[in-house]
């Protein structure tokens, strides 16, 4: 009954997400993820020594980083972790700091400065440029605790969604295009493999952010 009573918010808005998680409510935060995958790619590509020369969030749910150089062993394990990682890493910081609106404006600049510097595809430079407005504008004009709300809803989005992708890229699905089968492709372990080890390693990120973020009352103070 404690845990309910502390975390009652976050336990319906778990159970939100993953009622509508098929249907199209559900569509711009399965792409932010997809944008948050591409964007670790992209990280991974810099901090390799390699440059981006295109980034592409596409309407069907999926995206593409074209890149030159940087070790590409490193730049393909980063997209399913490295989206997860940035949503657990919101979700706690949204429960446990009153940084949400710089952490709302942080994220719209960053699709912003993407959309303008990267993109080159029309749905992709809508999607980057109007949901980065849309992060700014919630930023400057929202308050707190509907910040905190938005970094809650994106934090649990990614927590839920890169599992389901994991295990269908590479255990149900693992002849679909991915990550993991490029990897297969060119480095030899098999798809299957990846998916284990992504999935062992994403479940041990989820259960640290969930238990820093769920320590103590994390409800939103409701006037």
């Amino acid at each position: 009954m404690q845990v309910l009573r502390n975390h009652w918010q976050l336990i319906v808005l778990f159970a939100l997400v993953m009622v509508f998680w098929n249907g199209p409510q559900m569509v711009p935060l399965k792409l932010l993820v997809v944008f948050f995958h591409e964007f670790s790619h992209a990280l991974m590509t810099w901090g390799t020594g390699g440059s981006v020369v295109d980034f592409t969030v596409s309407a069907n749910i999926s995206g593409e980083v074209l890149s030159r150089g940087g070790s590409r062993f490193l730049i393909l394990q980063a997209g399913y972790l490295g989206s997860l990682a940035i949503g657990a890493f919101l979700f706690v910081l949204a429960v446990r700091t009153d940084l949400d609106r710089w952490i709302t404006g942080v994220i719209g600049v960053l699709m912003v400065m993407i959309a303008l510097l990267y993109v080159s595809a029309d749905f992709s430079t809508f999607f980057a440029l109007g949901t980065g407005a849309a992060l700014i504008a919630l930023a400057w004009f929202a308050p707190v605790r509907v910040n905190d709300l938005i970094l809650r809803i994106i934090g649990l989005a990614s927590m839920v969604s890169v599992p389901r992708s994991l295990w269908n890229h590479t255990i149900q699905f693992p002849e679909l295009q991915s990550d993991a089968r490029m990897l297969s492709d060119e480095y030899g372990l098999p798809v299957l493999i990846w998916g284990v080890i992504w999935l062992l390693i994403s479940a041990a990120i989820i259960f640290a952010s969930l238990y820093k973020g769920l320590r103590g009352n994390s409800n939103l103070i409701i006037h």
